[in-house]
């Protein structure tokens, strides 16, 4: 199936499929056998012969020991891997090395060779669902789950070793591996191939002095967070799709409850709670004292200063600090994030001189208007709070942010060519002046 998938992609001709599919079924030595060249013909002791008949039953007995599913549970493998249903050679299996490995393990076979017949490479990534038993590719008797398959002509055989190295070092990599078994297309695994790139480290082989070791760390780095969606081609490895918005937290997921949002925060925030104050005493802290007084004092005090010349002094500096004050520790003992600046900003002083020309034309009470809407404000947020619609926050773009922004930024311009227009109103400017009359004088005699 293999072969036939390269030729009709056009990888492999069919005038050598007949030869390539030869060299794959050509049996493979393993690490652990010897040439039967280099044997030397010696006289064997009886002791000798009596070890070498005795060890097959005693191979027979641990193999099955090893690798049949009523001894071993295992949930990846459903095929019946034992002596009855197998034409495994048990006396030729290294025992010390499947005695290292787990239950239900698989194994991932890589071959590369080079082949005078081909003109170019030919190489397949395979994976068996199920996984199979492939007799005498592998060096124990385990069930094979990955296949990755590099043939090429001659001239090139250390760059082919290389490529199957590092393959056997992707398949040894956690992330990866998950990659590979839940891999759709080719996509994803180039996807995960990128995400091991990107968590690897290189050593450039022209730099590297093989004197100087590199300690290993101390502890093993956790890989949840490579476990997460999302990599530098913009595609995930594996996994759903992302919300709208990018905003994928527990926090802006809908409870379905009365105020279920509100209390699934209290109980994010309460183990935090007392280290948000206990933490201020450390001397650490006073350059953020400082930096946070700056950032609240400067902004209060110039959109004060605004305000009041907007709303003809009803609202200005001292109300906005007063108000800053409040809000401010207010928002830092219940809200659970006391770095928080509040204050003044230019889409509030837009709204005060909207709402202060909106009085005045209709001759409202200023004051009072303004307190009903703070207490519309705050019954609206309660409602919202109290119906999880924080959730839909995921739907704001960064496009709405910047549109709003925009209308600000509109405004203000606005209303700075609106000041220069009404400033020639104040102070005219003369543009028929004559010049002559600049360098004439006289004096008058008392």
């Amino acid at each position: 199936m293999i072969l036939d998938q390269q030729v009709g992609s056009g990888q492999l001709s069919e005038d050598v499929r007949h030869r390539v599919h030869e060299a794959l079924l050509k049996q493979h030595h393993h690490q652990n056998q010897k040439k039967l060249s280099n044997r030397i013909p010696i006289v064997r002791s009886f002791a000798d012969i009596g070890k070498k008949q005795s060890e097959p039953h005693s191979m027979d007995k641990n193999a099955g020991q090893l690798v049949s599913p009523q001894s071993v549970p295992t949930t990846e493998t459903k095929n019946d891997v034992s002596r009855e249903n197998s034409t495994v050679d048990f006396s030729k299996v290294d025992l010390h090395f499947m005695k290292k490995i787990p239950p239900g393990a698989e194994a991932s076979n890589i071959l590369v060779g080079e082949l005078e017949f081909l003109d170019r490479a030919v190489v397949a990534f395979v994976r068996l669902s199920p996984a199979m038993l492939l007799s005498g590719l592998a060096e124990v008797p385990i069930p094979s789950r990955f296949l990755f398959i590099l043939l090429g002509p001659l001239g090139k055989g250390q760059q082919y070793h290389e490529i199957g190295r590092s393959i056997g070092t992707l398949m040894t990599d956690e992330v990866f591996h998950d990659v590979a078994y839940k891999a759709k297309d080719r996509s994803d695994l180039v996807a995960g191939i990128d995400e091991f790139l990107d968590q690897v480290t290189v050593l450039p082989p022209g730099e590297w002095d093989p004197t100087i070791r590199i300690e290993p760390p101390k502890n093993v780095p956790s890989q949840e967070k490579r476990k997460i969606p999302g990599v530098p081609n913009g595609t995930a490895a594996h996994g759903g799709p992302e919300p709208l918005g990018g905003h994928s937290g527990p926090e802006l997921q809908r409870t379905g409850k009365l105020f279920g949002g509100l209390v699934l925060d209290i109980k994010r925030k309460v183990p935090f709670f007392l280290s948000d104050f206990t933490d201020a005493f450390s001397l650490q802290c006073l350059a953020s004292f400082l930096f946070l007084y700056c950032a609240c004092m400067s902004p209060v005090i110039t959109f004060g200063g605004l305000l009041g010349e907007a709303t003809d002094g009803r609202i200005s500096a001292i109300e906005s600090l007063f108000g800053a004050s409040m809000t401010g520790i207010a928002y830092s003992l219940f809200g659970g994030q006391p770095l928080t600046i509040l204050g003044s900003t230019g889409p509030v002083l837009v709204f005060e001189k909207i709402l202060f020309k909106f009085c005045k034309e209709y001759g409202l009470s200023y004051l009072s208007l303004r307190a009903s809407i703070g207490l519309w404000t705050a019954i609206l947020c309660i409602i919202l709070v109290a119906t999880d619609a924080s959730s839909l926050v995921c739907y704001i773009t960064r496009f709405t942010e910047e549109a709003f922004a925009s209308l600000i930024c509109i405004i203000f311009i606005y209303e700075a060519l609106e000041k220069l227009y009404h400033l020639r109103e104040t102070y005219p400017i003369n543009m028929h002046n004559n010049l002559e009359l600049l360098t004439q004088y006289s004096f008058k005699e008392v």
